[in-house]
């Protein structure tokens, strides 16, 4: 697994699996228990992962949704 985006807004992770399971790639948040233990005050960031096989159409899919990677 790679990191394809780490955010600590909730609505950017749900909008990009669902961008990617749209396209038939998967992916899996992580952090998510950590992020919603610190009280949702934004602290900790989720982290979302796919397939190094998938990894690089999964980027073509955010930057052509204008989702920042942050790189």
């Amino acid at each position: 697994m790679k990191e394809l985006l780490r955010s600590t807004d909730p609505t950017i992770m749900a909008f990009a699996s669902a961008l990617l399971e749209g396209e038939d790639i998967d992916c899996f948040q992580m952090d998510v228990n950590m992020s919603i233990l610190e009280g949702g005050i934004g602290i900790f960031p989720r982290r979302l992962m796919v397939h190094e096989d998938d990894y690089y159409e999964a980027v073509i899919v955010m930057r052509d949704n204008e989702i920042p990677l942050g790189r």
